[in-house]
């Protein structure tokens, strides 16, 4: 039996809410955003690039955004020592490089798992907490929380374009 990415649901973000609700539902309504680009397709299909010369890949996305997740909130944000999900030294965009062989199930595991930990992470939290990126600045979870919503809202465009080029599907 081949493998289907299985339906998501997607939670519309409130209109009126308190600024920690209506971030974390915007981040949320992006999440399941992304992975409703992949709903229904094979392994096959996501694996399979936009267009030459691009890698980019609707598995690739969920890698890097998976990447991202872990890197933003769990590395910096929090401290963690953490290894890297796909990322090396040596091959810096193997969440896009390294698809051929991946396995897309495994890899929307750990997109929901990283997702899981992050709330936990930033449960209780102030938005106003802040810690030293990567450049000496001090960077606040607010930042985190806007740049993450701002990384999934571009990709969920190159998301679009990919999908309706595997089978034609559009929608918002």
């Amino acid at each position: 039996m081949t493998w289907i990415a299985p339906e998501v649901d997607r939670d519309r973000a409130p209109v009126v809410a308190d600024e920690r609700s209506m971030l974390d539902a915007w981040l949320d309504f992006h999440r399941q955003t992304l992975l409703s680009k992949c709903t229904g397709l094979t392994a096959e299909q996501l694996r399979t690039a936009s267009v030459e010369p691009s890698n980019m890949t609707l598995l690739g996305l969920v890698r890097h955004s998976a990447e991202n997740e872990r890197w933003w909130f769990r590395q910096q944000f929090a401290g963690l020592d953490l290894p890297y999900l796909y990322y090396t030294q040596e091959q810096r965009d193997r969440d896009f490089e390294d698809v051929a062989a991946a396995d897309p199930e495994a890899d929307l595991a750990i997109f929901h798992e990283e997702i899981e930990l992050v709330r936990q992470t930033v449960a209780g939290r102030s938005l106003d907490e802040t810690f030293v990126g990567t450049k000496g600045r001090d960077i606040s979870l607010r930042w985190v929380y806007l740049h993450m919503i701002e990384e999934y809202a571009r990709h969920n465009g190159h998301a679009d374009l990919i999908r309706e080029r595997i089978d034609g599907t559009t929608g918002e």
